[in-house]
């Protein structure tokens, strides 16, 4: 079996992943791949004799078997959230507020930014805020005192309608990847970090990560400019976690790991039904405040990354989800 990296060999850097698993998928199962766009990778087509299926990148589903009511469930935050604790499951709760008063007559009262406010110190001046329906870590960030808060609400402002609010907890992550009922592989996720040169201080090493981030459309690291700390010169080697997001986009990284627990798998597979989804990436928070009976859901991914497999050499688990994807279309 090829390697799904010897098809990312020159495309350019923003050729979509599940673009070159697809192809690797093809040329792996006998199926005709064809790139509907130029090269791009951001509209491709899969087919048989009798049958094709097209994908999009960007906000398209790579995973069709997910029905769009339960996709785009999962993709709102809050919504997922009711859906999980209704069916039993533990997650880490929170509330909604909207940032813009336009469509303020179609939605409830309790849910303006002023009402955030309020929230907030019910919370004591400290939450863990993100975009409603954002991803890959976006302006996912731990926010401390009233006038963080605001600085924060006029950023996501520019770029979203409403964010989520949570109470802000400490535990390990995991992800857990779920076939039907079958957990495919589970990983542990690390938080980004920075590496020092012995030169620059953690300042500019953390000025040159935002750099990064704004590159790929993200949310840099908030960053107190007064803070004499960030003046500190790390060591040559010597490692800097930036706390918060985990995601991969964002910096993170993940490890295939063992399942932290039966019943961790267990409540991604609950979670996973209750929402009606076939294919999903459960994250979850085990071990909270060094309890290890304390495990919540975080979010429920219902088009998850798999760059995790091609990094760590799973090809064949790539292959495993795209012929899952394929026989449920009927391409195979």
């Amino acid at each position: 079996m090829r390697s799904p990296s010897e098809f990312r060999k020159g495309k350019p850097g923003f050729y979509p992943d599940q673009s070159v698993y697809a192809e690797f998928a093809c040329a792996e199962l006998g199926l005709e791949f064809r790139d509907l766009d130029g090269g791009s990778g951001l509209l491709v087509s899969l087919a048989s004799r009798n049958k094709s299926i097209q994908f999009g990148a960007g906000r398209s589903s790579w995973y069709p078997q997910n029905n769009a009511t339960a996709s785009t469930l999962a993709y709102d935050k809050y919504f997922t959230d009711r859906i999980l604790q209704a069916a039993g499951v533990p997650t880490l709760g929170g509330d909604y507020f909207f940032l813009h008063a336009r469509h303020h007559a179609h939605r409830p009262a309790g849910h303006e930014r002023s009402d955030a406010i309020s929230y907030f110190r019910a919370l004591g001046d400290s939450t863990f805020v993100k975009p409603l329906t954002g991803s890959r870590g976006d302006f996912a960030q731990a926010v401390y005192g009233e006038a963080a808060l605001a600085r924060y609400l006029d950023e996501v402002t520019r770029y979203y309608d409403a964010v989520l609010m949570q109470r802000i907890v400490e535990g390990t992550e995991y992800r857990v990847f779920l076939l039907d009922d079958d957990a495919l592989f589970c990983a542990r996720k690390h938080p980004p970090f920075v590496s020092g040169d012995g030169v620059q201080s953690l300042r500019d090493l953390l000025a040159a990560h935002n750099e990064v981030l704004r590159a790929r459309g993200l949310s840099p690291v908030a960053l107190t400019l007064d803070d004499p700390s960030l003046d500190i010169v790390p060591a040559k080697g010597e490692r800097r976690e930036i706390p918060g997001r985990m995601n991969l986009s964002a910096g993170g990284t993940m490890v295939l790991a063992a399942a932290p627990s039966d019943r961790a798998v267990a409540l991604a597979r609950q979670a996973a039904r209750a929402l009606g989804l076939r294919v999903a990436a459960i994250d979850l928070f085990v071990d909270i405040g060094r309890d290890p009976d304390d495990i919540a859901v975080i979010e429920v991914n219902s088009n998850p990354s798999i760059r995790l497999l091609e990094n760590s050499g799973r090809g064949d688990l790539i292959l495993t989800i795209w012929r899952h994807t394929l026989s449920a279309m009927g391409l195979l």
